[in-house]
């Protein structure tokens, strides 16, 4: 048990430090009110998730190793609870078509990322 915490919790601490990079990095490049660093890190963790969850699937990783990238980092790469703040502050700006804009956009493109992911491994 203490292994597995300790898997899930490096693989958090890791995805987190990944995401908030490249997040900061996203959004030193791109000055607009659509918050680009969050919905680039949902997308990507997205798309990784559906690799790493095909792969588990397949046998080519192991619980262990299922824990660590899949439920550790990518748990902490990807930024839901970031996505509801900016979706918040988004309405509360009055910014209401760009929240739509961005709450769909997340979600549909996150679904396809999952799925692109998932047949990509089947290849």
């Amino acid at each position: 048990m203490l292994s597995n915490l300790l898997l899930v919790g490096i693989g958090g601490f890791l995805g987190s430090v990944l995401r908030f990079l490249i997040s900061v990095m996203i959004n030193r490049q791109v000055s607009t009110h659509f918050p680009f660093g969050t919905f680039t890190v949902n997308i990507i963790g997205s798309l990784l998730i559906g690799i790493l969850y095909g792969l588990w699937a397949r046998e080519f990783l192991d619980d262990h190793a299922s824990r660590l990238w899949i439920t550790g980092f990518c748990g902490g790469f990807t930024t839901f609870s970031t996505f509801s703040f900016d979706g918040l502050t988004l309405i509360s700006h009055g910014q209401y078509l760009t929240f739509l804009i961005y709450a769909t956009a997340s979600v549909f493109v996150g679904l396809l990322a999952v799925y692109g992911g998932m047949t990509l491994v089947k290849v």
